[in-house]
């Protein structure tokens, strides 16, 4: 649900900007928050403000945003952290799938602390920690009023880290190892774009399901110490992409399975590449486009191997599924439980004060980027 935003002058709340920045990321209940005051008091937050699409570099602006009155049915969030997604670099761009109003609040995932719960809130109480439970309630500020059935619990035992980039790679990852093809513990899958959020999160949730791993990567400098931190992941197997069409291909399959499944986050040579070494009636799906080139799929696949060629877009998933929204929270659980257990970590992140943002946007913006920029209000 998109509240209506006024905007202030820059200096209308500095005061209370700089005192809310100085919040530990931690937040506990403190003076600035306190009963004698009352959370209503909060009138305006820190926000990440988009006017017009564009460059994000020129087009997102912090400013002051005035916090509307808190209904019945809404919760009053601190937000603790928001990580920078590729999907949000597009919708400031223009260029995604869906697109807020504008001016709009930049950023789609992150983990809040309830602060204050409407009259008629049922599910939630006071110091919850929550995400999203769909794109485009713009989690990039400091406090936001939300409808109570736009946000989801976390416990609040695990790493905030974990908590601020759940709701989109490894439900992501999670989804597409589960629902395309019935996967058992000694099967392999293959995948691209290895290194991102989405690589990272499926190879540690097929690890934690006995599934071997192959993680193609784009060749770099850096790449003995890339390969070391993804098999320290639980990755089986690391290689370069120009290695998909070269002999030692053969010789990793005597030891390992031709995976049913194949995951494309790149599109254009990489994803054909990826067809190539599917099994019988494997199924690849794609679920990014890094590349910028389409998906060729050779008619040989689809003849002589049957292969299945799926898409992937999670913010559909949870549209379809939200009537209930029993299988996103059993999802959520089982991933929180893997978090629990030290078998799924956050991936690779820097950690970015609000008001460094246009660091933070420019890095997450350059090629072969290693570490996911996290916004920490």
């Amino acid at each position: 649900m998109w509240l209506p935003l006024c905007l202030r002058s820059q200096t209308a709340c500095r005061g209370y900007a700089a005192a809310l920045l100085k919040c530990s990321r931690h937040w506990e209940t403190g003076p600035l928050f306190s009963h004698s005051a009352g959370p209503a008091a909060l009138t305006t937050s820190k926000a990440l403000l988009f006017r017009k699409h564009g460059d994000p570099s020129k087009v997102v602006q912090l400013e002051d945003v005035d916090l509307p009155p808190i209904g019945a049915k809404d919760v009053l969030v601190k937000m603790l952290a928001a990580p920078i997604n590729p999907s949000d670099i597009n919708m400031i761009q223009g260029t995604y799938a869906i697109l807020p109003d504008l001016p709009a609040v930049g950023g789609n995932e992150g983990v809040a602390q309830i602060v204050e719960v409407g009259g008629q809130v049922t599910s939630l109480k006071t110091g919850d920690w929550v995400i999203p439970k769909d794109a485009g309630l713009g989690t990039w500020r400091t406090v936001a009023v939300l409808a109570e059935d736009d946000v989801i619990s976390l416990p609040n035992d695990i790493p905030l880290l974990s908590a601020a980039t759940l709701g989109v790679n490894p439900c992501t990852a999670f989804r597409m190892l589960s629902d395309f093809e019935d996967l058992k513990p000694g099967d392999s899958v293959i995948q691209n774009a290895a290194n991102s959020g989405v690589g990272q999160a499926a190879i540690q949730i097929a690890a934690a399901r006995g599934i071997s791993t192959i993680n193609v990567v784009r060749d770099r400098p850096e790449f003995t110490q890339l390969s070391d931190r993804l098999k320290a992941m639980g990755g089986t197997h690391v290689i370069k992409e120009e290695a998909l069409r070269r002999p030692e291909m053969k010789e990793l399959f005597k030891t390992c399975p031709k995976p049913k499944l194949a995951l494309n986050g790149v599109g254009g040579k990489s994803a054909t590449e990826l067809l190539r070494h599917l099994q019988y009636g494997g199924s690849m799906v794609t679920y990014g486009g890094m590349a910028k080139q389409p998906v060729t799929v050779p008619v040989s696949a689809l003849i002589f191997k049957d292969v299945k060629v799926r898409g992937f877009w999670v913010t559909q998933w949870k549209r379809d599924h939200s009537s209930h929204g029993k299988a996103f929270r059993a999802m959520l659980d089982e991933l929180c439980h893997l978090i629990q257990q030290g078998k799924l970590t956050a991936p690779a992140c820097t950690e970015v004060g609000l008001q460094d943002y246009s660091k933070a946007l420019d890095a997450a913006m350059q090629p072969f980027t290693s570490a996911k920029q996290v916004l920490i209000m």
